[in-house]
């Protein structure tokens, strides 16, 4: 009999406490707001380490590049650990301040992916990469949901519309994306590719509209290959 009055005692102490510790939850919760299951995409500035790290990539590559100074230009938008690209091995052409990793990633890119697919696949040495530039203070354009800052925005990203050969040709995207020519379109879609290991978002004219005419590289977290 004893012990049933202390089992019952001590179910009665277990449950006050399990009570007392759901409203102690409660009450810690209270004015929090949950985190959104979609998290928006960021683009976080790399630490002075991680820069210092990428140049050091950059050196072993053989790149020649000038660091640039850090600043804000805008709300979202600025320039921090970024380079001037003088020489990658390829060309090219209107590349402006650009972040250290996106640089590494894209040098990479044209040497051992463009410039050998150009001479493999279309039987000439390529003779310059024509970019639409890197930076520009702005928002995303052609998708939907809220207003949110490009890549672009602090020199991330890199819009890429033509490529020229030594024997005179110019392949652009937005002209020949859906070449009848075989080879320029196994050409593109074999550098597409190429990117697409390198970049975390590439994006081309089958990703929306807003991209008819050029690849979109960005160096991001993310793994999205359009």
């Amino acid at each position: 009999m004893g012990r049933c009055r202390r089992s019952a005692r001590e179910r009665g102490v277990r449950s006050r406490l399990v009570a007392a510790t759901m409203l102690l939850a409660a009450l810690a919760a209270c004015g929090r707001t949950e985190r959104p299951t979609t998290a928006p995409r960021i683009t976080e500035a790399p630490g002075v380490r991680e820069t210092q790290r990428c140049f050091a990539d950059l050196r072993a590559m053989g790149v020649d590049f000038q660091p640039l100074p850090d600043r804000q230009t805008g709300p979202g938008c600025g320039l921090t650990g970024t380079v001037k690209l003088l020489d990658i091995g390829v060309p090219t052409a209107n590349l402006g301040a650009v972040r250290c990793g996106e640089a590494r990633a894209f040098a990479g890119w044209a040497r051992n992916g463009v410039a050998p697919a150009a001479y493999q696949i279309l039987g000439s040495e390529l003779s310059r990469i024509v970019s639409m530039g890197s930076y520009a203070c702005r928002n995303t354009v052609g998708t939907s949901g809220p207003a949110r800052r490009s890549g672009h925005a602090v020199a991330n990203a890199i819009d890429v519309a033509t490529f020229e050969l030594k024997d005179g040709r110019r392949i652009s995207i937005q002209r020949d994306w859906n070449s009848p020519d075989a080879d320029v379109r196994r050409f593109l879609q074999t550098i597409h590719t190429s990117a697409c290991r390198r970049f975390g978002t590439v994006l081309s004219p089958d990703y929306n509209a807003a991209h008819h005419d050029h690849l979109h590289l960005e160096d991001d977290r993310t793994s999205f290959c359009r």
